[in-house]
């Protein structure tokens, strides 16, 4: 159960580490993506 806790905190740690750019980043890539399958659905029928 320890070993668990101890794997938990180290990934809080890259998060905090990685910092807001890196989330900010993560976030408009998400966008872009779901940008992109959107336009794909809609220009489909073609």
């Amino acid at each position: 159960m320890k070993f668990s806790n101890s794997a938990m905190g180290g990934s809080k740690r890259k998060f905090v580490n990685r910092g807001l750019s890196g989330v900010v980043r993560e976030q408009r890539a998400r966008l872009y993506i779901i940008r992109r399958c959107v336009v794909m659905l809609l220009c489909w029928h073609e």
